[in-house]
């Protein structure tokens, strides 16, 4: 099992002392690695530039996206954008991809509609597995078009193992179509095991296996009183659940992590609904409640 923590860019703007303190904290405690989310009309920045920053602050800890919109990209261009930053961090990079955020803003600042999302992102994620591992790609679909084009650099490793977001049914089955992981979020325990079962069954049926150590889920964890509004914005998916199900106290982490554990989950995003106020407090009372179960 692994701990990593999220960075939650709607939370507050990047600040470089601030960013610096996390990340150099997350490496010196012993945390996995750092995950940072998406929101272009949010005020956190752009998570490239965030993980490009970590990576030259840090020398071991992984660095991801949870998750990364696709749709309104231009795959030869994100794969030399991710492919660099790889390669500057020394093979680090985790992309996780999605379809984006639920909210029209969003939908304007990628330039895309929400009903050609789908589309888009099912051209666009094949693409990018080519161009990172491939020399001379030839493409001609419904939206994109290349004739023997190269992108350099390369990954590390010549390519990523490639997780994906969502909780509908839809998503789970692409998942399990074209990913190599399953990041969860907002969801109970229950239904990260159903989740999964979705997702295993979709990949067996595209003729395709999901490593049993990727399954994942964004934790996310709180000090204090949480605003049930602000909870019930986020689960736009599944609907009502109890807080203790979705939510767990910092007291309460250690207990609801294993329940994912009995769940089939191994990795765990943890994400502070509040603002730290200190980064070198609170990643050391996350140590101390959580990373005992870090194999």
């Amino acid at each position: 099992m692994k701990v990593r923590i999220g960075y939650a860019p709607g939370a507050r703007e990047p600040q470089r002392e601030d960013f610096t303190a996390l990340v150099t904290g997350l490496e010196r405690l012993g945390f996995d690695s750092l995950w940072v989310t998406e929101r272009a009309t949010g005020i956190g920045g752009d998570p490239v530039a965030l993980l490009a920053h970590a990576g030259a602050v840090t020398s071991r800890i992984k660095l991801g996206t949870a998750v990364m919109t696709l749709p309104g990209r231009r795959p030869a261009l994100l794969a030399q954008q991710l492919a660099t930053l790889d390669r500057l961090a020394g093979g680090r990079l985790l992309p996780a991809f999605g379809l984006g955020q639920r909210r029209e803003a969003e939908h304007q600042a990628f330039g895309v509609r929400r009903e050609e999302r789908v589309a888009l992102f099912e051209e666009l994620l094949p693409l990018l597995r080519r161009f990172w591992a491939e020399d001379a790609v030839t493409h001609h679909g419904e939206r994109f078009h290349f004739d023997g084009l190269n992108v350099l650099p390369k990954p590390v490793k010549g390519g990523f193992d490639v997780w994906m977001g969502g909780s509908s049914d839809a998503e789970l089955r692409r998942t399990g179509r074209l990913a190599d992981g399953w990041l969860a979020a907002f969801v109970t325990p229950a239904e990260a095991a159903a989740g999964r079962e979705k997702v295993a069954r979709a990949a067996a049926e595209a003729g395709r296996e999901i490593d049993p150590e990727h399954f994942g889920a964004t934790i996310p964890y709180h000090r204090g009183v949480v605003s049930e509004e602000r909870l019930a914005k986020a689960r736009t998916v599944h609907g009502p659940a109890p807080l203790d199900d979705l939510v767990p106290s910092l007291d309460g982490l250690e207990a609801h992590l294993r329940r994912f554990v009995d769940a089939g989950i191994s990795k765990f995003v943890l994400a502070p609904v509040h603002s730290p106020a200190d980064w070198e407090t609170e990643l050391t009372e996350v140590r101390d409640a959580a990373l005992s179960l870090q194999t």
